[in-house]
């Protein structure tokens, strides 16, 4: 399941420095490096501790975490939306993308010179955001003009396709995201084919000077309040401290650096989790001699969708999934142990899969 997130921002805010430090993230997770696709485009693990306490009870050959794609995508300029600078290429990008994390820069310094001059996070995040709209609002009206003539039929799907179109062309208007119109699940798959770039979800990433990763700052608060109403995540990291981190060479040195700055563990593997999150994922296990496996699945995935992530049969031919919560595994030791203390359960093809299930499948092709 390759999902991938879109760093965006304005030039010199700090994504470039941001991808080079999770292209670093071997030095958060010696075990799993970063992988680097092309040069914008990277596939980093995602930090679990879990997995690791897994390891020590079951000692597999191998390990193998579940993993997201990182794209750092051509700063963007004002008029992006009419091709400007990168325009077309940086939209054409977002377009791919499942969501979005926006570097904002929150941090004064006289020998990085902003591009509107000042230093405005909020501001900053509106010249995005108008873009955005901007390439929304034109497809929208290339959507609702090519429908009229099937609306006028009386075609049922195509007069609740409108009401949407409609809805996201006021909104959009008014200078607001496609994602705040509330859409029922049932009628999603009538606009997916939109693709619009203001509809995916968004986390912004506030970038602070060394004196306020722990705590943030102004730039922060005046981010915090102007997205407040967007049920969207704000994260606070300071990318050039994120680069000190991954060049030190020890965890024993890594840790005493996080330590003397008040923070529990680096960034960029808080980070991570929060892409995660955003994508609405979660994890399930498999556990044997062989390997033990992290999942990537969407929450509110049955056992057999779940099953189709190994193998498409699985999905086929599910017959039962034995599962054992990731607490009780831990607790009692080992497989065998949970299953004399009756802790297994055997789950049919209705069960949705809970975070940190550990899963054997019995299927048949």
């Amino acid at each position: 399941m390759a999902l991938k997130c879109g760093i965006v921002g304005l030039p010199n805010v700090g994504k470039s420095t941001l991808f080079n430090c999770l292209s670093n993230a071997k030095a958060q997770s010696a075990n799993f490096p970063f992988c680097t696709i092309e040069p914008n485009l990277g596939t980093i693990t995602v930090p679990d501790p879990r997995l690791e306490a897994l390891e020590k009870l079951v000692n597999p050959e191998r390990v193998v975490p579940t993993t997201i794609e990182i794209v750092d995508i051509a700063g963007l300029v004002k008029g992006a939306s009419k091709g400007e600078g990168l325009g077309n290429q940086f939209l054409a990008n977002i377009r791919e993308t499942d969501a979005i994390i926006h570097v904002l820069r929150c941090f004064d310094d006289g020998n990085i010179v902003h591009v509107d001059g000042s230093v405005d996070p909020v501001r900053d995040k509106e010249v995005i955001d108008i873009e955005l709209q901007l390439k929304d609002l034109e497809t929208v009206e290339k959507k609702i003009q090519s429908l009229t003539r099937v609306v006028k039929s009386g075609d049922k799907e195509a007069v609740k396709t409108m009401n949407y179109l409609e809805q996201y062309k006021s909104a959009l208007e008014a200078g607001k995201s496609a994602r705040t119109v509330e859409v029922e699940e049932l009628d999603q798959g009538l606009l997916k084919d939109l693709h619009l770039l203001t509809d995916k979800p968004v986390m912004y990433l506030c970038n602070v000077d060394e004196s306020s990763v722990a705590n943030g700052n102004q730039y922060v608060e005046a981010v915090k309040e102007a997205v407040k109403d967007e049920n969207a995540e704000v994260l606070v990291l300071g990318a050039a401290i994120e680069s000190d981190i991954a060049e030190l060479e020890t965890y024993e040195e890594r840790q005493m650096f996080l330590d003397d700055l008040g923070l529990d563990e680096p960034g960029v593997s808080k980070l991570i989790r929060a892409a995660y999150k955003l994508l609405n994922l979660q994890t399930y296990f498999t556990a044997g001699e062989k390997e033990v496996r992290a999942w990537t699945i969407h929450k509110g995935m049955t056992a057999p969708q779940a099953a189709g992530v190994i193998h498409t049969d699985f999905e086929k031919g599910f017959i039962r999934a034995e599962v054992i919560k990731y607490n009780d595994f831990i607790e009692y030791g080992s497989e065998s142990a949970v299953r004399e203390a009756g802790k297994q359960g055997v789950e049919g093809k209705g069960y949705v899969v809970e975070d940190g299930d550990v899963m054997h499948f019995r299927f048949n092709v």
